[in-house]
């Protein structure tokens, strides 16, 4: 009996349609999950006449793929990881190559690559971005780790993935132990800046200019033809659309608290162990926090009462100026990404490649997006941009959006309608473009009361002072360091 080409382990919505998806590209798949009925299932179901070969053991599964063995797990992140990858090594041979595509965080990746590597075995840490729809029918896949995996691998993945627009396959060897789930993370984290500043642009249409689901539905389907065309912005269009039973917008029957599985608060938290400004997709996760702080918001509201006043200006001239914000301070986000993903790749010595991460985000995943050609293109042309606003493409168009982004922020403040992300975006970009920061007198302050000296604008950098600002205390000055 021919041997399967690959396996996969866990058969859930995501593997299952993963096995699906190599089949029909001619690839004989095994498969196997640690629920025997999910496998009965799977093979009289979907799986029934096709290339594929369930399997209700390990070992039983393990034999039934061709050597060099490629086993994928598709299953829950964390130990059910470990526990699958402990049971695996003694079934495999020297040169298999085991692959975790679930949700890992990154420093877990690393940790693997090292273990399965100390048993001469390979492997890879792989983001596969898309939901279901994408395992489907073609994910985006960020593939990192053991790098002699990627060639035994690559046949398979380039023909499972998503094509972009110019015929591009979005998957490519992303970089060793950790870079492909890190790069995951980071995409994942973007996710939630882009979803946030929909939501925020949703909020201020429907709350300040009395909007309805049906005008907003008919709006985002006409920003989707221009800079802001997107998957997420596609969709928004298509929800704000659908009716409930009694015909009015499913929407707005929608209760307003925010789930999350994690992988924004990694981006957040590690933006402060990198030392990375990663404002506007910190405060999207602190978004979803406040929104499940339902109870606790309704009572608030009732203590603190808003009036919003009735809007004045010109309707469709500030719908324009929310589009143009909600343009700016995506780049906002992206260039926060990418600048925590360069000192990621300086921390764990990553050759990432930031043109083709771009490019490979472009079909099948969720943030895909015709404003990552832009992105690519940035990157090819300086693959060492220190920040893609100093990019000739971004500068241009940050600078014919800053008034109507402007605008927006003062409005939204002066009504009281929160739209954290865009703020904080602005906020982030007039820090960055500020030639003079208040952080002299911050260096003062502490300098004052734990010795911790400062740095002279008269003195070359590297050169540290310290003060007895009152007279009483002494000479001495603390360390000086950067936490």
């Amino acid at each position: 009996m021919k041997k399967a080409d690959i396996g996969m382990i866990g058969l859930a919505v995501m593997g299952e349609n993963l096995v699906m998806n190599m089949e029909s590209k001619g690839f004989t798949v095994a498969a196997f999950d640690i629920d025997q009925k999910r496998v009965f299932d799977f093979q009289n179901g979907r799986a029934k006449h096709k290339n594929i070969l369930c399997a209700y053991t390990l070992k039983e599964f393990i034999q039934s793929i061709e050597k060099p063995r490629k086993v994928m797990m598709m299953i829950r992140a964390g130990a059910p990881v470990d526990s699958v990858i402990d049971q695996l090594i003694p079934l495999l041979d020297q040169g298999d190559v085991i692959i975790d595509g679930g949700n890992s965080n990154y420093p877990d990746t690393i940790k693997r690559t090292q273990l399965v590597e100390d048993h001469q075995m390979l492997f890879v840490g792989s983001g596969v971005s898309g939901g279901e729809e994408g395992a489907l029918h073609g994910p985006s896949l960020m593939p990192g780790g053991s790098p002699k995996a990627w060639p035994l691998i690559q046949p398979i993945f380039e023909a499972i993935a998503a094509e972009a627009s110019d015929g591009i396959k979005c998957a490519a060897w992303i970089g060793e132990n950790g870079a492909g789930h890190f790069v995951k993370m980071v995409h994942n984290g973007i996710e939630y800046g882009d979803i946030q500043l929909i939501t925020e642009a949703y909020h201020l249409m429907k709350e300040l200019l009395g909007l309805s689901a049906d005008e907003m539905a008919l709006i985002f389907k006409d920003w989707n033809q221009g800079d802001l065309d997107s998957y997420l912005i596609q969709i928004t269009s298509e929800i704000l659309a659908v009716k409930d039973k009694d015909g009015s917008p499913l929407v707005n029957k929608i209760l307003d608290t925010a789930g999350q599985k994690g992988t924004g608060k990694w981006t957040a938290t590690t933006s402060l162990d990198e030392g990375i400004p990663l404002t506007l997709i910190t405060e999207a996760v602190y978004a979803r926090f406040i929104s499940s702080m339902k109870e606790e918001r309704v009572h608030a509201s009732s203590v603190f009462p808003k009036t919003i006043k009735p809007f004045q200006g010109d309707r469709k001239a500030f719908i324009e100026d929310i589009r143009k914000a909600l343009y700016a301070a995506k780049i906002i986000s992206y260039a926060q990404g990418y600048n925590l993903m360069n000192a990621a790749a300086k921390t764990y010595q990553w050759n990432l490649n930031y043109s083709g991460i771009a490019m490979i985000w472009r079909g099948g995943c969720i943030i895909r997006s015709r404003f990552l050609d832009k992105i690519m293109a940035a990157y090819q042309k300086n693959p060492k941009l220190e920040n893609m606003l100093l990019d000739s493409y971004f500068e241009t168009t940050i600078k014919g959006l800053i008034e109507s982004w402007r605008k927006v922020i003062a409005t939204a403040v002066m009504n009281g309608i929160p739209t954290p992300a865009m703020s904080s975006a602005l906020n982030y970009f007039d820090g960055y473009t500020t030639h003079s920061l208040p952080a002299n007198l911050l260096q003062a302050q502490r300098d004052y009361f734990g010795a911790h000296t400062y740095e002279r604008t008269d003195k070359p950098r590297g050169e540290f002072f310290h003060t007895n600002w009152t007279g009483r205390g002494g000479d001495t000055s603390s360390t000086t360091y950067n936490g």
